[in-house]
């Protein structure tokens, strides 16, 4: 699939549009992305200076050499671009403006952008275009400010989307929706396919900790000029003000000096600094602005999706246990690795640790005895803040119970999950995991048994003519749950016949009620069979 081409434009200079748009590049290629980004704003060109310390190498040629080797008769862009080093296990370039010596500033201005055009470099540029998203998922473009031919190039001919850098002032906001708008009436008079913008507005350097009032302020009133710049993406159930919320960049002073990747110092943001925004819009662009509703909706889980892209994990299943169940979690594990899941157990008691740990696993299961500990509802709930995996699915949270567990006392979000059932067998709860893992089309192998228990315990009779006959049923219903425990299934099978049958009422004798510790016992091995039928209903 070819890349998609994104220029960052800003009507006005310094409102951090190269600062975002570098930052951004480094988040998209941590998270597995190929991306390439290109310094055309020939005029003062500033992308190397963010991506000095970790450039390999320096620009020995960039875009103005495009032109120059159009020029000398080129048919196709030669390799300018260099190689920038980042973590993660995509790929970032940097096609700088050209080479940064004497020589620069007057090839730059040697070049005559009309008359290039008219020699036929819109066709040349084509061909990079074409080569540059065959090799890469992104394109990020840098692009002068203001009106001009340049300007045009990177708005009008190459780019599939926009990103507008503002702030909040009535300079930027007079022209921030216009200049969009001749950038689509340009590119309607291009001779090339390219449908309307889709237009990302970013608002940058709010300083909306000291001033909170004025700043809230500004923002209300920026989201109602913007507002037509979400017409054609964004979700209509998101309101325009909380979306450019999520797309404001907070004025921070201490990154105010130098060019500086704040994204390499802040790996896993908290919500005051900076990167946490840079993350959101990064997130916006690498989903190709759209689920907005799921950004407006869990934050954290959209922009996991986002790094998530492509993602091999370590681990198929963490599994998150008390110590009262080490040996229980070792037996567990050992079968799902038997039936070649990739499973461990969570190591992290610490709630400080879990929010500096990556995530190893695509899944998480609790193993619950008596009460959820602190540090696995906190392991929970940090999990489900990033429940959507690469390509929109769901990675998913599976509670395991012990006997000593009543379901009703755990935490809502963890009560309203399906439970499956510890047993003394693991290789039970194993299959059962396997299964809903796999997304196998599995069904419980004892059904049969288990609804036929079911059914007969829910026949009994809250009275019977004699008390006696309550003798019998207790005697049956304890029979069953040994062989349930057992996971003796013929046994099971007939002790339900003998229950539909002792369950029958005959004779004209005083009824009597059934005693409270028979109806608890028929209560819980109820609740046992169907948390056992629904692991595989639901």
């Amino acid at each position: 699939m070819a890349g998609t081409v994104i220029t960052f434009y800003s009507y006005k200079g310094g409102v951090g549009r190269s600062f975002t748009m570098a930052n951004i590049a480094v988040l998209l290629a941590r998270w597995g992305y190929r991306v390439l980004t290109i310094d055309w704003d020939l005029e003062a060109p500033g992308l190397h200076h963010y991506f000095a310390p970790v450039l390999r190498g320096a620009s020995k040629g960039g875009v103005i050499d495009l032109a120059h080797d159009f020029l000398a008769g080129a048919n196709e862009p030669a390799a300018h671009a260099l190689k920038v080093a980042v973590e993660g296990s995509g790929s970032l370039e940097l096609l700088a403006a050209g080479k940064m010596d004497r020589s620069y500033m007057r090839r730059m201005q040697a070049i005559d952008w009309a008359q290039l055009y008219e020699k036929g470099f819109a066709r040349f540029l084509e061909v990079c275009r074409d080569r540059w998203t065959a090799n890469h998922d992104f394109v990020l473009i840098d692009s002068r400010t203001g009106i001009s031919d340049i300007a045009g190039i990177c708005t009008a001919h190459l780019p599939d989307r926009l990103v507008v850098v503002f702030t909040a002032n009535d300079q930027n906001l007079d022209e921030v929706v216009d200049i969009t708008r001749r950038a689509d009436d340009a590119r309607d008079r291009m001779p090339y396919d390219r449908p309307r913008h889709t237009v990302l507005p970013v608002l940058s350097r709010l300083d909306n900790r000291v001033e909170y009032e004025r700043a809230d302020k500004w923002q209300r009133k920026c989201a109602a000029v913007v507002a037509p710049l979400f017409e054609n993406w964004l979700v209509k159930s998101v309101p325009e003000d909380l979306m450019l919320r999520h797309l404001t960049v907070p004025y921070v002073s201490y990154w105010s000096f130098g060019e500086q990747l704040p994204v390499l110092d802040e790996p896993i943001p908290s919500p005051d600094q900076i990167s946490y925004a840079l993350e959101t819009i990064a997130a916006v662009i690498a989903q190709g602005f759209d689920r907005t509703d799921v950004l407006e909706d869990n934050r954290d889980a959209y922009v996991a999706a986002a790094r998530n892209h492509h993602r091999d994990f370590d681990l198929d299943l963490l599994v998150s246990s008390p110590r009262t169940l080490l040996k229980a979690t070792e037996d567990l594990i050992a079968e799902l690795n038997a039936l070649g899941l990739r499973a461990e157990r969570s190591v992290s008691g610490d709630p400080e640790i879990l929010e500096k740990t990556g995530e190893p696993a695509e899944h998480l299961c609790l193993l619950v005895d008596g009460e959820a500990s602190r540090w696995q509802i906190t392991e929970a709930e940090r999990f489900l803040r990033h429940t959507i995996g690469p390509e929109g699915d769901q990675r998913q949270l599976f509670c395991v119970l012990t006997k000593n567990t009543d379901r009703d006392e755990l935490p809502g979000f963890l009560r309203n999950l399906r439970h499956l059932e510890l047993g003394p067998r693991p290789e039970l709860v194993a299959r059962q995991l396997h299964a809903l893992i796999q997304g196998t089309p599995d069904h419980e192998p004892n059904h049969e048994a288990l609804m036929a228990a079911a059914t007969a315990l829910r026949g009994l009779p809250d009275e019977m003519p004699y008390a006696g006959r309550f003798v019998l049923v207790q005697e049956t219903v304890h029979g069953m749950t040994a062989a349930l425990d057992s996971d003796d299934m013929e046994l099971l099978l007939d002790l339900s016949a003998a229950l539909v049958l002792t369950s029958k009422t005959r004779g004209n004798g005083a009824e009597a009620p059934m005693p409270p510790e028979l109806r608890t016992a028929v209560e819980q091995l109820l609740a046992r069979i169907d948390r056992r039928l629904n692991a595989f209903t639901d």
